[in-house]
């Protein structure tokens, strides 16, 4: 049997042939373009009339990789986002830690002052919490009968009288706060030295001059120290400012509120002042024996019974 294809599909040489006339004009061509470099040329053509093939066929493969960077800088972002946000949280903390600590110094060091300032012995304390009764002013200290502290012990700090101690514990003591509607405090005006008796107004934060005539020498603005002669506060310790001042010739008192010049309702630290001050005597036992009056009357009853006999 014939194998051999017809005449019609019998084109060209063999195909052993063509495949080394190929190899030869390749090797030729390789040979050529190494030495001389003819190719070169031909080479920029092909590689410019391929480029829209290779940048069709490379398409995939980019956008692909583009969408895997666009992912992954997202997800990125986020992370880096949620902890750029946990450090400024921890920094807006730490700032206001920073706020607090320096605020603090800050009213250690005039409480400091203050209590080189006072004449009397005194001493530091913290507050702890505010009292449970709601319809009270008072507050609770870290300080009792340990560290010398009594009732009847004024409260101050930096600015002014903060209350007295009501009660004392072992480790702790309450405070009763100048607005306290049941306190009341003798103060004296610095401008004229006027005398009055400053009040506790409750809720509202501040103090009252009650039963002052309506023409009472006191204006906006009058400062307000302690006067001393209830012999619990020392004098001159400031208590308040007057705020303002009602009058109406219908009523005999005038209505005077005061700004109370410590921080009654902030600040942390105070001091306890040791309460040494005594009552005069009146002028007639003050520095008088015991015995000095019987003795006269021993006296006279002698005489008396001398002369009778």
């Amino acid at each position: 049997m014939d194998h051999t294809p017809p005449p019609f599909f019998n084109r060209g040489p063999a195909p052993l042939v063509r495949l080394a006339f190929f190899a030869s004009l390749s090797l030729a061509l390789l040979v050529l373009d190494a030495r001389f470099r003819y190719t070169e040329s031909l080479r920029g053509v092909i590689a410019l009339a391929v480029y829209p093939l290779q940048t069709l066929a490379t398409l995939p493969a980019a956008l692909g990789e583009r969408l895997s960077a666009y992912f992954a800088s997202q997800a990125q972002l986020r992370e880096e986002n949620a902890e750029l946000r946990a450090r400024l949280l921890e920094t807006s903390q730490a700032a206001q830690r920073y706020e607090a600590a320096h605020a603090e110094a800050g009213q250690l060091r005039r409480l400091i002052g203050a209590a080189e300032r006072l004449p009397v012995k005194s001493t530091p304390a913290e507050i702890l919490y505010n009292g449970r009764d709601p319809y009270s002013r008072k507050v609770v200290i870290d300080k009792g009968t340990r560290n010398g502290i009594r009732a009847g012990s004024p409260v101050v700090d930096a600015s002014g009288v903060i209350g007295q101690v009501t009660r004392a514990h072992a480790l702790a003591a309450e405070v009763t706060l100048l607005t306290d509607k049941d306190q009341a405090i003798p103060v004296q005006v610095v401008r004229n030295g006027l005398r009055a008796v400053a009040y506790g107004a409750g809720a509202s934060g501040m103090l009252e001059l009650r039963f002052m005539a309506s023409n009472a020498e006191i204006q906006n603005g009058d400062r307000l120290v302690t006067s001393g002669i209830d012999g619990t506060y020392p004098p001159g310790i400031p208590v308040a400012t007057v705020a303002r001042i009602e009058r109406d010739a219908a009523y005999a008192f005038a209505r005077i509120v005061c700004q109370p010049a410590a921080g009654v309702e902030r600040g942390r630290y105070v001091l306890v002042i040791e309460n040494e001050s005594r009552q005069a005597q009146p002028p007639e036992e003050a520095g008088a024996p015991a015995d000095k009056r019987p003795v006269k009357v021993r006296k006279q009853r002698r005489r008396d019974g001398d002369a009778a006999q």
